[in-house]
């Protein structure tokens, strides 16, 4: 092959990969707007529930409050309490976390990196760092890292384990969510080269141990590989095959 042939080969896969989609389309990875379009068959049946509070969602993404004692934080004035109403897609390890790093973040922001980096769109739309999430709890947490600083936290969200911290600009999820968290951070890690620093390195790797992968993560990772085609390797090298 011509060298001068290759730039319009690598378009011409770069647009195929972002193409829109069948619903029920042979596995690739999205861009996030139709990896959200996707998630469906990946969150269904007893996976259809929230990251941070285990509250369980319609096919509408409507959160029913009472299937995990979730109370909104905010005033029902506020905008910020119809998020409450919803669930979004989560991003673990966030987009901030993943792009600020980029040419296109310094050049736009975000916006700008989901629009004309390709390898940032490949991150922000990978199903393996996204999770369903109550949407206020979701604008809570914002751009913040994860931390552990208590073992007996004070709710914030009726009977939800999840709290926030804005002060000091940290989130620590349910006992749950920990293990969780964990190994996505590890993956983004290994794929795309999010660099993760030393002490979320030491507490990611104690969480990783203290919680292990379960059946239902072991179930979320082969539907994510029946819809984009990978493995999360920190999930699937410890689930039975």
């Amino acid at each position: 092959m011509r060298l001068s042939a290759l730039p319009l080969l690598l378009a011409a896969c770069f647009s195929i990969a972002f193409a829109k989609v069948d619903p029920e389309a042979a596995p690739q990875h999205y861009n996030y707007r139709d990896a959200s379009k996707q998630l469906r068959r990946v969150y269904y049946g007893e996976l259809q529930e929230t990251l941070y509070c285990g509250c369980k969602y319609d096919d509408k993404k409507s959160v029913d409050f009472s299937s995990c004692d979730f109370k909104p934080r905010d005033n029902p004035k506020r905008k910020s309490f119809k998020r409450a109403e919803k669930i979004e897609w989560e991003h673990m390890v966030t987009a901030h976390n993943m792009g600020h790093f980029r040419p296109c973040w310094k050049d736009g922001g975000r916006k700008n990196c989901s629009a004309n980096d390709t390898t940032f769109k490949l991150m922000e739309g990978d199903m393996h760092n996204l999770w369903p999430a109550i949407g206020e709890v979701n604008g809570d947490r914002n751009n913040f890292m994860y931390s552990q600083w208590t073992n007996d936290p004070e709710p914030m969200y009726g009977n939800c384990k999840t709290i926030v911290d804005f002060k000091g600009k940290k989130a620590q999820p349910r006992e749950e969510a920990r293990g969780i968290v964990a190994r996505a951070s590890f993956y983004m890690e290994k794929t795309y080269g999010v660099k993760l620093s030393n002490q979320d390195r030491k507490l990611f790797e104690a969480w990783d141990k203290m919680y292990p992968v379960t059946e239902k993560e072991c179930e979320r990772d082969r539907r994510i590989f029946k819809v984009q085609g990978d493995h999360n390797p920190f999930v699937y090298e410890r689930c039975p095959h």
